[in-house]
């Protein structure tokens, strides 16, 4: 397999990492339709719809200053400020930035619930397609491991063999899905914590990810602006991550 994976129609090169973001979006989306008809949701559907769209503008900024915050240098140093601050994204800037867009809409719309659950498997299944471009994509994304001497390293484009982070990723995922639909059939659970625990798990991945990606780290911390963030949002979930692992039974209402 050669990278970047540039497959051809009439001679015009597809390009398969905004394919498959294209894909990601719409699938994801219509996912969460689907969801959304099975369940007997507490929030209005123009409430619902607001808090989408604080969600969506969350994320976009979030996902391009974290994403330019990586290499911080660069940025500053571009010729092109705000092209470079657009260009460059994260799924760790979106997801915190679009946590942050949601519950500054449900204050100014007045909800008080939780809204989390119901985006939690669509966002999953989002940045499982995403991901898929990305590894199309090889070194020319900045999605890739350190090199390995590992038997599964894999040469993404530049005669390294390197680690396949987004193959580990993807994996991780899919075990955050499966055991998240068994707990969530088996127990009812309070409300939001679907959605937590998912914030939680996959902050944790990343930060460790970043240990094995070839990133700018801080000086002072020693760590990557992603690293920072997740850990920041960790902080914020403290409560969560202490009742999880000391009362698990007082996040159960009951088993089903």
């Amino acid at each position: 397999m050669n990278f970047p994976i540039e497959p051809e129609i009439l001679g015009i090169k597809l390009p398969i990492h905004a394919l498959f973001e294209a894909l990601a979006f719409v699938i994801g989306y219509r996912y969460y339709v689907y969801l959304k008809k099975k369940k007997n949701d507490e929030i209005s559907d123009d409430s619902r719809l607001i808090i989408v769209i604080g969600a969506a503008a969350g994320a976009l900024i979030g996902s391009r200053v974290l994403g330019a915050l990586e290499q911080p240098v660069r940025w500053m140093e571009s010729e092109y400020f705000w092209l470079y601050l657009y260009s460059n994204k994260t799924i760790v800037g979106g997801l915190v930035g679009g946590l942050i867009g949601v519950e500054l809409t449900k204050k100014i719309i007045g909800v008080s619930k939780s809204s989390g659950d119901l985006f939690t498997f669509p966002l999953i299944l989002a940045i499982i397609i995403g991901r898929i471009g990305c590894f199309a994509m090889g070194v020319s994304e900045e999605t890739y491991g350190v090199s390995t001497s590992l038997p599964w390293g894999i040469d993404l484009g530049d005669g390294v063999m390197r680690h396949p982070v987004v193959i580990y990723e993807i994996i991780y995922l899919i075990l955050i899905w499966i055991f998240l639909r068994f707990i969530s059939v088996r127990y009812d659970l309070r409300s939001g914590l679907i959605f937590k625990f998912f914030m939680i798990s996959y902050m944790v991945y990343r930060f460790g990810q970043d240990f094995i990606k070839p990133v700018f780290y801080y000086p002072n911390v020693q760590l990557s602006a992603i690293q920072i963030v997740c850990l920041i949002l960790l902080i914020y979930y403290a409560k969560t991550i202490y009742q999880i692992i000391a009362a698990p039974s007082k996040l159960i209402l009951r088993s089903t």
